[in-house]
């Protein structure tokens, strides 16, 4: 059986560098075997991906990716924390947060991008409890943020 990381390299993706974080808060916080990690944005090589909100001047479908890069964000601060991502015993719970335009209601479908993606990744142990909610405005006129909260083996 491969690793987490071999899945991800057979999909196309590599791991991150941790982002530092932009304000007063750390990466992830650990609570026994359980993990949290704070809002990730899209961030690819210290750059946020993009701007603006979705359904205005960001299609869903790039917005789905934006959401994949978030959960690669997170997934290198869990690792940073764990050391191996295949101590995740389980994918607990996914919260997307979508800037959007007033009439836009397809949050759910952009969160989809990180949910997809982790099952893909990690099969039954990426199935998760989500929330996707729509909001005015994220940092750095990001057009998406992922957070997560994960199940590791101690």
């Amino acid at each position: 059986m491969s690793t987490v990381e071999q899945r991800l390299e057979e999909a196309g993706y590599t791991l991150p560098a941790v982002s530092k974080p932009l304000a007063a808060y750390v990466p992830t916080m650990r609570d026994g075997d359980t993990i949290y990690t704070s809002g990730q944005l899209p961030v690819v090589d210290g750059e946020l991906a993009a701007t603006g909100k979705v359904g205005e001047t960001v299609s869903v479908e790039d917005a789905q990716g934006y959401a994949r890069t978030c959960v690669l964000n997170g997934l290198a601060a869990i690792k940073a924390e764990i050391g191996d991502l295949d101590k995740i015993a389980q994918i607990t719970k996914v919260v997307g947060f979508v800037s959007s335009a007033a009439d836009f209601d397809e949050q759910h479908l952009v969160v989809n991008g990180a949910s997809e993606f982790l099952g893909e990744i990690f099969g039954e142990k990426g199935t998760h409890a989500r929330s996707a909610v729509g909001v005015a405005m994220l940092p750095m006129n990001a057009p998406v943020e992922v957070e997560m909260i994960v199940k590791v083996e101690n």
